[in-house]
């Protein structure tokens, strides 16, 4: 009877066992799902509010352009800094997504999964991109940079454009050339499969160096504004307002809090924290280059010089702002704020009309950042600096050819200069109809 007793007694516990074993495990994978859930929400908010400050960069490209250039063009500035980002995300996602992001693997120069954006049917939120943010976020996150690119050329090339003519380029720039080149980094391409890897964080290279070398080449085949060099002098053509590109300028800093930040691919406190810290430092201390290059060289305190020196240190440093220490972003921001003057006095020289100095931004400092990562950084060296100037040479000779022919092209068979007549009173009234101020200008 004891034994009998004893033996129910085991079995029950037995079965009570393997049932608190049952809980046990399913109450584990119960927190686990909850856990790589709100992994998955907090990692995809700040993915959404990096893509949020990237949005607003166009913005401050707005501000800058519109107050850089003269005020009988601010319409013209401004329909263009409006519609850029939405002709550039619509292209983005019809062709251009696919182009930098296949899905399908190929030969590291070019690969295309298709047209349009859209899930496969083995699509689980949970496990894309290692469980940091969504499809459908990356796109997002992905094309605003897309656009940015082009708004880039927009402030070079402006008050002598045609507006169909900008928007074509535009249409091929961010369709075709921004993503085939970007995947060659950012897709798994070729540079990324090197023995040392290309290292370029957040785009100096891959978006302000891209976008540089497509103003270039537009200013090249557009030529100087009219009256802007004569006789061997630089004309100063004034802009419209100070304080507006004033105001572009600290949105755009703004915005690369989310630029940058969002690059880390993921909401890790400390690579996000460190990533604002040296995007920030390299900001301010381009100001002070800017600033003192600026006072050594023209003689005056010039808050131009002093804004573009700002963006000069945040362009700089996009490139290894993970992989800088606070002190190295400080020398790649002083040094870039320094080299915007002369690239922007240079420019002159060579009788190269950009109105809002967006080539000695983006193109020189983008540049220049870029071949920091080889010097500076956690991936100094000879190999790592051979790589880079690999990588700037891929992109700058396809940007740019890609970007000559596109407008050469556009200019050949459409035109791609306003009338002289246009030109002198103003795209405003010409191809817009309406004025951006109504008191600044005669009729």
């Amino acid at each position: 009877m004891n034994s009998l007793l004893l033996t129910v007694i085991e079995s029950t516990n037995t079965l009570a066992s393997e049932a608190t074993v049952a809980n046990l495990e399913a109450t584990v994978t119960a927190m686990n799902q909850q856990m790589q859930s709100i992994s998955l929400t907090s990692h995809n908010v700040w993915m959404m509010v990096s893509t949020a400050l990237v949005f607003i960069m166009h913005l401050g490209f707005a501000g800058v352009e519109a107050g850089f250039t003269q005020a009988k063009n601010t319409v013209n500035i401004l329909f263009k800094n409006t519609l850029t980002p939405a002709v550039g995300l619509l292209t983005y996602g019809f062709i251009g997504f696919n182009l930098m992001y296949p899905t399908v693997e190929g030969n590291g120069f070019f690969t295309w999964s298709g047209f349009g954006i859209g899930l496969g049917a083995d699509y689980i939120a949970e496990t894309y991109a290692d469980g940091h943010y969504t499809y459908w976020t990356d796109f997002l996150f992905q094309g605003m940079f897309a656009a940015t690119a082009a708004t880039i050329v927009s402030g070079a090339v402006a008050e002598r454009i045609r507006i169909s003519g900008y928007f074509i380029f535009t249409l091929l720039f961010v369709g075709l050339v921004y993503p085939i080149t970007g995947m060659w980094h950012w897709g798994a391409g070729f540079l990324s499969q090197m023995e040392t890897p290309f290292v370029d964080f957040a785009g100096s290279t891959l978006v302000h160096s891209v976008g540089g070398w497509g103003a270039l080449a537009g200013i090249i085949v557009l030529g100087p504004r009219i009256g802007k060099y004569v006789d061997g002098k630089v004309i100063g053509k004034p802009g419209s307002s100070v304080p507006l590109a004033t105001i572009g300028v600290f949105l755009l800093w703004l915005g690369w809090f989310g630029f940058n930040g969002g690059s880390v691919l993921s909401a890790n406190p400390d690579a996000v924290s460190l990533v604002l810290v040296t995007t920030s430092m390299a900001g301010a201390a381009g100001a002070i280059g800017g600033y003192l290059s600026g006072y050594f060289a023209l003689k005056r305190l010039d808050l131009g010089m002093v804004l573009n020196g700002i963006l000069a240190g945040l362009v700089g440093v996009t490139a290894g702002a993970d992989i800088m220490s606070p002190a190295e972003s400080v020398v790649i921001g002083f040094i870039c704020g320094n080299v915007v003057v002369f690239a922007s006095i240079g420019m002159d020289k060579l009788r190269l009309d950009d109105c809002v100095g967006a080539v000695p931004v983006h193109l020189v400092c983008g540049t220049l950042g870029t071949l920091a990562c080889g010097v500076l950084g956690q991936k100094a060296g000879i190999d790592q600096f051979i790589s880079q100037l690999i990588g700037v040479g891929c992109y700058g000779f396809v940007a740019f050819t890609s970007a000559f022919i596109i407008f050469k092209v556009i200019d050949k068979t459409r035109g791609l200069r306003v009338s002289p007549e246009h030109e002198k009173t103003g795209l405003d009234r010409h191809e817009h109809g309406m004025r951006g101020y109504t008191l600044t200008y005669d009729e």
